[in-house]
């Protein structure tokens, strides 16, 4: 692209220095002639005054009279009646640009010049003429330059930034140009680079979220096969076959639960559905893991709630809240559900060290994790909690107290439940 920038542009520059240089040329040179056989006719007219005026003066007419009048590069012949002619100045030999003049006592004056004076004239014009095409044809070849590598650079730099996004690199590069064209096309390929670092970062969060939350329902559905395995008694094979379709269901929920907020977040399903359900199956689904773990898993509070959102979700946030205090907590876990307001809480609770306080709020961002894990849980169990329109909160540090709050939904008729205090 370079090599047709300057090219083209020289070749413009060329096209106009022959057009005008030409022209120039033709021009200077006639000029030139015109003006040094204006200056020889000049020469011839002043001469024969001055002769006229000396002979009406009867003053002596010589040569070293005349002498001073006559260039020093020319000739002059003064040929007057009767008298010899006087010359003044050395013959030029070969071509000549001449002139004569007339006077009023019959003399004749005339003047030769070398055409030898005019064509160094000519030489020298031609010369500067050179020169600034030369000057015009360089300045050229740098504006061209510096062209070609205002555009030509952009357009590498952007090249590259296709390779990079095509190679799986989407980091923006926010360049810019000066060039109204090239500087849309870095949009366009930031703007690019920006949905594809979203859609990167989307499926990681996807793939993170899936080995996360699968993880519990896959260990427990894997548990439930080892005690069919283990066992020759019909009527236990069917109850731990019953139990593991739940865990089936389940299991399905959670993967469609997971592609749903991979592509909006904020869809919901939400329903009415009785809340002491999903806390009594996840309890039953926890308690084998506490009781090898040698703790206690109970729960308190209002019964007989029911609540606005996706059971799924529910069941995934509070199983993400039992198997956090499963794995951080210590003691006795307790799920406690009451009312405040419109709203019916879930909270858990355990008797362990609780949050380290240089975490705080921020136990809820990803990849932050007082132990050694992964940091995620939390953070999914928030983005489920508010898909359904409800939100999880840290009520307390020290124990820990975790809330699930929820939209409460009761008939229109039935009396208004005064809101039960808070634990902290």
């Amino acid at each position: 692209m370079r090599r047709r920038l300057i090219n083209s542009t020289l070749a413009v520059v060329l096209v106009v220095i022959a057009v005008f240089g030409v022209s120039l040329v033709i021009v200077e040179t006639r000029t030139i002639t015109t003006s040094a056989q204006e200056r020889v006719e000049s020469e011839a007219s002043r001469l024969v005054a001055i002769v006229d005026s000396r002979m009406m003066a009867a003053d002596r007419i010589t040569e070293g009279v005349l002498q001073d009048q006559v260039g020093t590069e020319r000739y002059a012949r003064i040929e007057i009646p009767e008298r010899a002619p006087i010359e003044i100045g050395t013959k030029p030999a070969g071509d000549v640009i001449h002139a004569t003049a007339t006077g009023e006592q019959g003399e004749t004056v005339t003047v030769q010049e070398p055409r030898s004076t005019v064509t160094g004239e000519v030489g020298r014009t031609l010369l500067m003429i050179g020169l600034v095409a030369l000057l015009a044809v360089v300045a050229a070849v740098l504006l061209a330059l510096r062209q070609a590598n205002r555009l030509a650079s952009p357009l590498t730099d952007l090249a590259q930034t296709a390779e990079r996004l095509g190679s799986g690199d989407p980091r923006p590069r926010h360049r810019r140009y000066g060039v109204p064209e090239l500087d849309r096309v870095a949009d366009v390929l930031d703007g690019s680079a920006e949905r594809i670092a979203r859609m990167l970062t989307a499926e990681r969060r996807l793939a993170a979220d899936a080995s996360h939350q699968l993880r519990t329902p896959l260990t427990a559905l894997s548990m439930r096969l080892e005690e069919i395995t283990l066992t020759d008694d019909p009527e236990t094979v069917k109850e731990e076959a019953t139990i593991a379709l739940a865990q089936v269901e389940r299991l399905t929920d959670v993967v469609e639960r997971l592609l749903t907020n991979s592509r909006d977040p904020r869809t919901g399903s939400a329903v009415t559905f009785d809340l002491d359900e999903v806390v009594t199956q996840q309890i039953a689904e926890w308690l084998p893991a506490y009781r090898s773990a040698g703790r206690a898993l109970v729960r308190s509070g209002k019964q007989h709630l029911m609540a606005e959102g996706t059971p799924g979700a529910v069941a995934q946030v509070l199983a993400a809240l039992i198997e956090n205090s499963l794995m951080h907590g210590g003691g006795t876990v307790a799920l406690r559900t009451r009312v405040t307001g419109n709203q019916v809480v879930i909270e858990v609770t355990d008797e362990g060290p609780g949050v380290p306080h240089e975490l705080g709020a921020r136990i809820f961002e990803r990849t932050i994790s007082g132990r050694n894990s992964t940091g995620i849980g939390l953070a999914v169990a928030r983005d489920l909690a508010e898909a359904d329109g409800g939100r999880l909160e840290m009520l307390q540090q020290k124990p820990p107290v975790f809330g699930l709050f929820l939209s409460r939904s009761r008939p229109a008729d039935a009396p208004r439940a005064e809101p039960e205090p808070t634990v902290r």
